[in-house]
């Protein structure tokens, strides 16, 4: 297929696609899927290799967000029954950290529900990074608090953040459709704020919203644009007590030909497969390795992921690697410029999106990894508890995580 030849190309020398070369990506039909991912795949291996990175969510304080964002189950006025508690103690983040790096994760990535952090909030989440970096050598850790204020993210940069997500989710045009209590010149003017204090930005996307396909190539174009250095590509789990819970729009083909579109994109970005991979990709979850270099390992804010275990069966028997701590995550060119993974073995140095998978965490969700069934019966408006279910153990219970 000429248009997937010319993509390679592009994919190798970073060059960027037009609009209609992305939108015809993602217009491929289910027959031409395998050609879509061994296209990107290319790109993938060129700069990545067949290195997997493995990230780690620590939920500091979940629930309760006066935000309305309609996929997050921590909105205002969300009914969904997902643990509610308030900020963490740093050696209670930190012993909730040490579970994901003991299965394997490089990063760990917490966050908070909120619109932003106070000043107050910011020394109590620069407490909890100085302890989980004390008592875990080289470990990068990425900070998603919601909207910034002046001066935070260099106080947090100071505290020994690595990265800071904050994702755009969706197109600008679309944007007031899903969110009214902020904008989203709000999070780019975050994002910037993070590049600027010397942060590894991540900032990734929501697909499954009822958006366009002009809608995912607008937003993934706009993050091109900000240059970050990680790109979290989350599935819309549709959890009952939010406004989106009957939006069932994603096979696991049209996921991956959305994360083919965003490696042709952004190829030598570390793309991660953020929130949804199990509810959507569900058996197809090891193709979308050849595509993305980055995924969560474990459960996610509210909702529970497959098994850690799982995972790194996964990983391996797709003839994948776990990116150790001493191995560097992005290309030299990007890691020259003190991007994220950069100093092997001693943190990242500048980055679920990456960070959290989402904003103020509603959208990262999954299942037990025995759940297969396809989401056919969410078109009748029926709750899918059979895929999404919500997170009791962890971060905010008496129970062990799952790492």
């Amino acid at each position: 297929m000429d248009l997937l030849n010319t993509l390679v190309d592009k994919g190798l020398r970073r060059e960027l696609p037009t609009r209609e070369e992305a939108l015809a990506v993602l217009a491929t039909s289910d027959d031409d899927v395998m050609d879509v991912v061994a296209a990107a795949g290319k790109v993938r291996r060129h700069w990545f290799g067949r290195r997997v990175k493995l990230n780690y969510l620590v939920n500091l304080k979940s629930g309760l967000c006066p935000e309305d964002c309609s996929y997050c189950s921590q909105r205002l006025g969300s009914t969904a029954g997902i643990l509610k508690y308030t900020w963490l103690k740093p050696d209670e983040a930190s012993q909730a950290a040490a579970a994901g790096l003991a299965g394997g994760a490089k990063r760990v990535c917490l966050v908070a529900s909120g619109r932003g952090p106070t000043d107050r909030d910011v020394d109590r989440v620069s407490d909890t990074i100085k302890a989980i970096k004390e008592q875990n050598e080289g470990v990068e850790v990425c900070a998603c608090l919601g909207l910034l204020s002046d001066g935070q993210a260099e106080r947090l940069r100071e505290a020994g953040a690595d990265a800071y997500n904050h994702n755009l989710n969706t197109s600008e045009s679309t944007y007031g459709e899903i969110t009214t209590t902020h904008t989203y010149a709000d999070r780019v003017d975050t994002v910037t704020k993070a590049h600027a204090a010397g942060l590894s930005a991540c900032s990734g996307l929501i697909a499954g919203m009822g958006e366009t396909d002009e809608d995912l190539v607008d937003v993934v174009y706009s993050l091109r644009e900000l240059d970050p250095d990680s790109v979290p590509v989350n599935f819309l789990i549709p959890v009952e007590g939010t406004p989106l819970a009957k939006e069932w729009n994603l096979t696991p083909q049209r996921c991956l030909r959305i994360l083919a579109m965003v490696r042709f994109v952004c190829p030598d970005v570390e793309v991660r497969i953020a929130g949804g991979r199990e509810v959507h990709l569900r058996t197809m979850q090891p193709l979308a390795l050849h595509l993305a270099n980055s995924i969560f390992l474990g459960d996610y804010l509210t909702t529970e992921g497959q098994a850690g275990k799982a995972d790194l069966e996964m990983i391996a028997d797709a003839g994948f690697e776990v990116e150790g701590a001493d191995q560097v995550t992005l290309p030299g060119h990007r890691a020259a410029r003190g991007g994220c993974g950069s100093h092997a073995g001693g943190g990242c140095g500048s980055e679920e999106l990456a960070g959290c998978g989402s904003h103020e965490g509603g959208v990262c969700g999954s299942v037990p990894a025995a759940a297969t069934a396809p989401a056919a019966a969410a078109a009748a408006g029926e709750a899918r508890t059979d895929l999404v279910a919500v997170r009791r153990r962890g971060a905010g219970t008496d129970l062990a995580p799952n790492a």
